[in-house]
């Protein structure tokens, strides 16, 4: 269950906000069949729980599979029992992060500040989510790397696509958080599949 063997296999974490449960699986299949290793599905999305249970079951031998949006204590219970691995929030959140760590699960919160950084590494965080990466850039990474200990998996999340992955890449990033340039309400699994490809060019 360790998360650079993940990302060793595939940087990209898909995010898949607002899918639905009866289509979560063609698209986990898509995704799968693309190399890629980890599935996010945000708790803001239609019955989540059901999506990520059945993704686990369909999946979890060979991807990490987990929540997105996670704002509690109770989350973390919920998505474990759902068999969710991975907690991911969108801030630093010390309870969530030592909630998850105390189940052995994978704790991945966000931050835009080194001192959230730094905050939720004492707690244990797994990797730090880069959040909103739209308010940062690849020179703001490489800065925040340059401080914070050496081996820390910084992922940016949010408006990284095909055309901007590469100077996120070289700038260090160990992965990256993918949303509506992977996957969008409405997309099919042969959208999400076209995505994938190239999102993983754009990575050459």
């Amino acid at each position: 269950m360790d998360l650079k063997s993940h990302l060793a296999r595939c940087p990209l974490i898909a995010i898949l906000r607002g899918v639905k449960p009866d289509e979560v699986e063609a698209i986990g299949d898509v995704l799968s069949q693309a190399g890629i290793a980890i599935v996010e599905v945000p708790l803001n999305s239609p019955d989540p729980l059901v999506s990520i249970a059945r993704l686990q079951a369909r999946f979890g031998h060979t991807m990490l599979i987990g929540a997105g949006t996670v704002m509690s204590e109770a989350d973390v219970e919920a998505v474990q029992h759902a068999g969710g691995r991975l907690i991911v929030t969108p801030h630093s959140a010390l309870d969530v992060i030592r909630s998850a760590r105390s189940k052995n699960m994978i704790a991945c919160p966000g931050f835009a500040t080194p001192t959230e950084a730094f905050a939720s590494l004492a707690a244990g965080a797994h990797a730090l989510k880069l959040f909103p990466a739209e308010a940062a850039s690849p020179a703001v990474l490489r800065a925040m790397r340059a401080v914070l200990p050496a081996g820390t998996l910084v992922l940016p999340v949010g408006g990284i696509d095909a055309t901007n992955i590469k100077p996120w890449r070289d700038a260090g990033a160990a992965g990256f958080g993918i949303g509506s340039s992977i996957y969008k309400p409405g997309d099919t699994a042969a959208i999400v599949a076209a995505k994938a490809r190239a999102l993983l060019d754009g990575l050459a």
